[in-house]
């Protein structure tokens, strides 16, 4: 077989067309396969790539904080503060009673009393639909802030 040395313009033309049909789209698959490390890249047991924030902001409102969470956060940086001011040789903050105020500025219910107040709410519908009942059944119905009282007074057990 004789090999010439030069491509003739047609030969050129299989050759190009050859690669960029069929060589460059293998390559191409190839790399996209083997390539894939850019998105592991920095991964690892000691990667940090699951614990950032998403990108962009939710433009959302923010999630409503409990405030068991809180108050128990006032408290800790209440105390924090107490601490230093304790070792700078100054009084000592008054801890509950600065959380009292600074829970009441914020104009979140305290712990007991959001409790408080939201088992009253739900011991009262439970009256309510009771007394619906009652009704329904052709009885008399009950005195809704009197059985609440006495509904909680046997919960909790105290008059």
């Amino acid at each position: 077989m004789d090999f010439p040395l030069a491509l003739s313009a047609l030969q050129k033309g299989i050759a190009l067309l050859l690669f960029t049909g069929v060589a460059a789209p293998l390559i191409g698959l190839l790399l996209r396969r083997v390539g894939g490390g850019w998105e592991t890249m920095g991964g690892g047991p000691f990667a940090i790539l699951d614990q950032r924030p998403p990108r962009g902001g939710s433009g959302g409102v923010p999630a409503p904080v409990d405030p068991a969470i809180q108050a128990a956060e006032v408290r800790q940086m209440l105390e924090a503060k107490s601490e230093r001011r304790r070792q700078r040789g100054e009084a000592p903050l008054d801890v509950e009673a600065e959380a009292e105020r600074l829970l009441a500025a914020a104009g979140q219910p305290r712990g007991e009393e959001a409790m408080d107040a939201e088992l009253r709410a739900e011991v009262r519908q439970l009256v309510v639909a009771r007394n619906e009942r009652r009704l329904r059944e052709g009885r008399e119905p009950l005195d809704v802030e009197a059985e609440v009282e006495r509904q909680l007074a046997d919960l909790i057990g105290s008059p």
